[in-house]
């Protein structure tokens, strides 16, 4: 008899209920570590076991009797976090404080920086005005009259295509790279 593929066979159902039932009766179980395996140390007992040591199972405490509140157990136990040392006069990063601020360094402007005015910007000459004019009234020409749902004659169109086109044609005619030519690249920052 052939054997039969993983794919040829019918899948088989699942009882849901069953499954749910499983997980509700194991929920808040820790469940088991696998065998040979090294539980971890638990924070509480991370400076209390020596190297090598593993931590009590929730069994084996479960197994153990309750110690007696009246010894003092902790008394031979170092501090938790206790294998942390600096070096004498140094604290931790918790230790830090922040210097109260004197009165007289509200005063003191001396470190402040404050930039000059800028130069006022130049004024523009009627070609560039109407270059501008025709950069941006060419699109919204066109969106006004899409949006009133006018007929696009073909004196609209080229208004609008045109007005457009000439003035971005003009205004980057009209950029000036005689500036660029006069300063030296090779100087780096200016103070």
């Amino acid at each position: 008899m052939a054997e039969q593929h993983d794919a040829d066979r019918e899948p088989q159902p699942i009882d849901e209920e069953a499954a749910w039932a499983a997980i509700v009766a194991g929920y808040g179980d820790e469940p088991a570590d696998p065998p040979g395996a090294k539980p971890f140390k638990s924070v509480e007992d991370l400076a209390l076991l020596a190297e090598g040591e593993v931590n009590e199972t929730s069994q084996d405490r479960a197994a153990q009797p309750e110690p007696d509140p009246e010894e003092d157990s902790d008394a031979d136990r170092p501090a938790l976090g206790s294998s942390i040392t600096f070096a004498p006069g140094v604290g931790g990063p918790r230790d830090y404080q922040v210097d109260e601020p004197k009165d007289d360094d509200a005063d003191d402007d001396e470190g402040h920086f404050v930039p000059p005015e800028p130069p006022p910007l130049p004024e523009a000459d009627v070609t560039a005005k109407f270059a501008w004019l025709a950069v941006v009234g060419g699109p919204v020409l066109m969106l006004v009259a899409v949006l009133l749902q006018w007929d696009m004659t073909w004196w609209l169109t080229t208004l609008c295509v045109g007005g457009f086109l000439g003035g971005f044609a003009t205004l980057v005619a009209r950029m000036s790279g005689a500036d660029d030519e006069d300063d030296d690249p090779g100087r780096g920052a200016v103070v």
